[in-house]
């Protein structure tokens, strides 16, 4: 017995936390099968997950929905855009049957995106848990602190996805033109035959060829 661990009891972010992932697994899109929990003094209020519009195909059924968006600094990701956040899945659900979220705390997988980031300010949100962080989720922690609203991540595991970044194009080598064998000086060819007989008002200007000269 004296060897024995001492059970561990969840705090209620941990709670939350395991309800949201649950939750999650209900998800429709194989990218992000995240969930989210919105309580009120410690009691579940509304839940969300990831998943298309009511009554629209879902990305497990008919593939993503891909948009590469290019970010201000010239970089550039790749999202699917088929399906509705399980942040936005939540606040909707809650004004549908007409529950206050106001002064309330959002448990979500990871940092909401920017849109998620600004529905939660709006709809009087006070408090957001996350299991993970966002590449996405700058400006929403930026905003939360302009608005007090109280950030927490419970690990610093940045979440990731195949296709997050669009391909690199391989450009192909170009071909060398052909170039005209003959005497050359200071990259410009000469082409001395001339007829072996002319008369000095038939004299023609020799020809020449310009060669390997870059063009800009």
């Amino acid at each position: 017995m004296e060897n024995e661990q001492k059970y561990h009891r969840p705090s209620w972010d941990e709670y939350f936390m395991d309800i949201t992932k649950i939750i999650g697994e209900r998800g429709t899109c194989d990218r992000c099968r995240g969930g989210c929990v919105i309580t009120k003094d410690k009691r579940i209020v509304a839940t969300g997950y990831i998943g298309s519009p009511i009554g629209t195909p879902h990305c497990d059924d008919v593939g993503h929905e891909m948009h590469t968006v290019t970010q201000e600094n010239g970089q550039q990701s790749r999202h699917c855009i088929r399906t509705t956040h399980a942040e936005q899945n939540a606040i909707c659900q809650a004004a549908r049957v007409g529950v206050s979220v106001e002064n309330g705390t959002l448990y979500t997988k990871m940092t909401p995106c920017y849109v998620c980031g600004k529905m939660i300010v709006n709809a009087g949100i006070k408090r957001v848990v996350c299991e993970q962080d966002y590449h996405g989720g700058a400006r929403s922690k930026e905003i939360f602190k302009e608005a007090g609203i109280e950030f927490i991540l419970l690990n610093e595991i940045m979440t990731t996805y195949a296709d997050m970044t669009p391909e690199k194009k391989t450009l192909p080598t170009p071909t060398q033109p052909e170039t005209v064998q003959s005497e050359k000086i200071n990259s410009v060819s000469f082409i001395n035959e001339q007829p072996a007989e002319l008369k000095k008002d038939d004299e023609e200007p020799s020809q020449f060829i310009f060669e390997n000269i870059p063009m800009n």
